[in-house]
Order: structure tokens, then sequence, then C-alpha cells
């Protein structure tokens, strides 16, 4: 019952954040909420023992991607200039051509839960039936990940990580030479 009490105050709560998105018109409150949504996801993660899932959505939805987005508005301010009109019509041209590449290749891909794939005759019989024995994680998909998978999430953080180390240095490096000018005399 109370799992349940949790779980419903938590989608209510990632509901009037959502709601609250989209009537925002001030960029850096938008950017707030959406820190905070991320955090209220992480917690309905951790509520369904997704701990794993949890600390990426934390780490990067209300961490490095609210650093980032902070970050590009300060960009973004300081440079603010009137920019000219263009036709929507390319963006929206691009967009539904990548789209329709995506769909054509999932064409191939078997239905979901399909009992004939290789993944469902093998691996995950032997993951339903001997994972919580052998990791000891009660949550079925987090005892992959972090158990079976753990060198590969390792590695899956530590690209995620150093990708956005990469990113903060290349913002900063824009901002480092702002208040030395070529033309301004030190002595």
């Amino acid at each position: 019952m109370t799992d349940t009490l949790i779980d419903i105050t938590l989608l209510a709560f990632l509901a009037i954040t959502a709601i609250g998105i989209m009537r925002m018109h001030s960029l850096f409150a938008a950017i707030m909420l959406f820190g905070i949504f991320s955090l209220f996801s992480a917690g309905l993660f951790v509520v369904m023992d997704a701990a794993d899932v949890a600390f990426t959505e934390a780490a990067v939805g209300a961490g490095i991607s609210t650093v980032l987005m902070l970050a590009t508005l300060a960009l973004v301010k300081e440079h603010d200039e009137k920019r000219p009109s263009h036709s929507p019509w390319i963006p929206l041209t691009v967009v539904m051509i990548t789209g329709a590449a995506l769909v054509y290749g999932t064409l191939d891909i078997p239905t979901f839960g399909d009992p004939d794939t290789p993944s469902q005759q093998h691996v995950a019989p032997r993951y339903i039936e001997q994972g919580q024995a052998e990791t000891g994680v009660p949550n079925l998909v987090t005892a992959v990940l972090a158990s079976y998978r753990g060198y590969d999430t390792l590695g899956e953080v530590t690209v995620i990580f150093t990708a956005g180390i990469g990113v903060l240095l290349l913002l900063g490096r824009g901002r480092k030479g702002k208040g030395n000018s070529p033309d301004r005399d030190e002595t």
C-alpha cells in the first residue's frame, strides 16, 4: 500500500512538473523544472528497485543535462543577436527523412516479446530462473545491468562521463579568453 501511495505521489509530481514546463516562459525556470523532473523520475526508479537506472537518470538527467543547458543559456544570453528568419521546411524535411530511415531500419527487428528470438530462448530464461539467486538483487533489470553486464555498464558510464567532461571543457574554453584581449597592454 505504501509503495502504491509513493508511486502515485511521484507520478502526480511528474505530471505537475511536466505541465509546469510546458507553461513556462522563462528558459531558466524551464531548465530548473527539467532537473526537478529528472529527480522525480530517479525517485520513481528507486521505488521500482531499478537503482542503476535511477543513478543514470540522476547523474545525466538532473546533473549533466541541467549544467549543460544552464551553460548554453549563459552563452546564448551573451550573444543575443537577431537571426535571419528561415524556412521551417528544411529542418522539417530533415527530421522526416531521418524518422523514415529509422522506421525503415526497424522493419527487420522481430516483434517485441517474440518467443522465437535467440534472446528469448537462451539468455532470458537463465536470467529469469537464476538471476536473483546468483546476484541477490530483487530487480531483474538491475541484476542484469549491475551484475551480469557490470563491466559493460561501467564502460557506458565512463563514456558518458568523458563526453560530459569534454563538453564542459569546450564550453569553458570559449569563456577563458574573454578578458584577455591581444590589444590590451598589461604593463
